[in-house]
């Protein structure tokens, strides 16, 4: 599994290497731009349990030709897990995310885009459980260029591919792999996957 990602990886990259060759217009070339992700959550389990997470990521990208941009991520998952006996407990995911997006103008500034992206997770959770893991995302979205510093866009998972690896407190290693398509979640409520709205801002 790890050698299937890692091709995928370098796959991935492989795409930016062959963008650079392509120079009919200067476009966004060279423009630097900045995003992110910022939330918070939190959920009580029938006993009253209670766990919060905390998501910081941000996203520092260039775009490498007119049309295709590479963005890294880098960040953490912060999470609290309260019981209703005993002290509460803490946890941490270290998060990279590098990315790439290739961009087709449907007209003026509004932009069609697919992006490819290669999360990955590191380090324990809340209730003490060692975790790593690896995916390969596939999102399409649309991106609307506001002004010469500021883009707002929307996005949805397609298709994701990963691998976890799960290591409980004084327990057994346990390890996973997914294959997810959802551009509609399930036949009975018809939700898009994991929309996203955001900004954008260039440099």
């Amino acid at each position: 599994m790890k050698k299937i990602l890692l091709v995928a990886a370098i796959a991935l990259f492989g795409l930016t290497a062959n963008a650079q060759e392509k120079k009919e217009s200067k476009g966004l070339e060279g423009v630097w731009w900045v995003s992110g992700q910022l939330q918070f959550g939190s959920s009580k389990d029938a006993a009253g349990n209670k766990t919060a997470t905390t998501t910081v990521l941000p996203i520092v990208g260039t775009f490498v030709s007119p049309d295709v941009t590479i963005g890294l991520g880098v960040g953490n998952i912060g999470s609290k897990y309260t019981p209703v006996t005993g002290s509460s407990t803490t946890g941490n995911l270290f998060v990279v995310k590098p990315l790439v997006r290739k961009y087709w103008n449907i007209s003026g500034g509004l932009y069609f885009y697919g992006q490819a992206a290669l999360p990955m997770t590191f380090g324990k959770d809340a209730v003490k459980t060692k975790t790593t893991s690896v995916s390969l995302d596939f999102a399409p979205g649309f991106d609307y260029v506001v002004n010469k510093w500021m883009t707002v866009e929307t996005s949805f998972n397609l298709v994701s591919i990963g691998s976890t690896t799960s290591t409980p407190d004084g327990g057994t290693k346990s390890s996973t792999f997914g294959f997810n398509a959802q551009p509609m979640n399930t036949l009975s409520d018809r939700a898009l996957g994991d929309l996203m709205v955001g900004v954008k801002f260039l440099f």
